[in-house]
């Protein structure tokens, strides 16, 4: 629902919609989750790509502070058949895993609040 090539024009003012929303709930909550003055440290950051939203951390590299480098946090992938947000984890690799712990849900919030929950540690250890 975030982007689609084939969509109506009323589909795609809820894909504008959508995306605008994810995009405010996520620079909220990014903003919110790390403290002003450590962010020279830590940032947390997210990006859209199609129908998949990737959260993931900024940190300075170890030997070379200038160069900030991003790990994963967690992804959150639209379904647009049944128009459910489902939440990913990532692995070592960062390679992206179905979290099993949160059933699709059609509030990007529910999805959100899991995250940041984090109950086994599996998004931010």
């Amino acid at each position: 629902m975030l982007t689609s090539p084939a969509a109506s024009c009323e589909g795609s003012r809820a894909n504008v919609f959508t995306r605008k929303l994810v995009e405010t709930k996520l620079t909220k909550y990014c903003e919110q989750k790390i403290p002003l003055h450590v962010r020279n440290q830590l940032r947390l950051n997210y990006r859209i790509r199609g129908n998949q939203v990737t959260l993931f951390e900024e940190r300075p590299a170890f030997k070379k502070p200038s160069s900030w480098v991003e790990i994963s946090v967690a992804q959150f992938r639209f379904n647009i058949r049944d128009k459910k947000w489902s939440l990913y984890c990532a692995d070592r690799n960062s390679r992206w895993h179905l979290y099993g712990l949160l059933v699709p849900s059609v509030d990007f919030d529910d999805l959100l609040k899991e995250v940041d929950r984090d109950p086994t540690g599996i998004f931010f250890g």
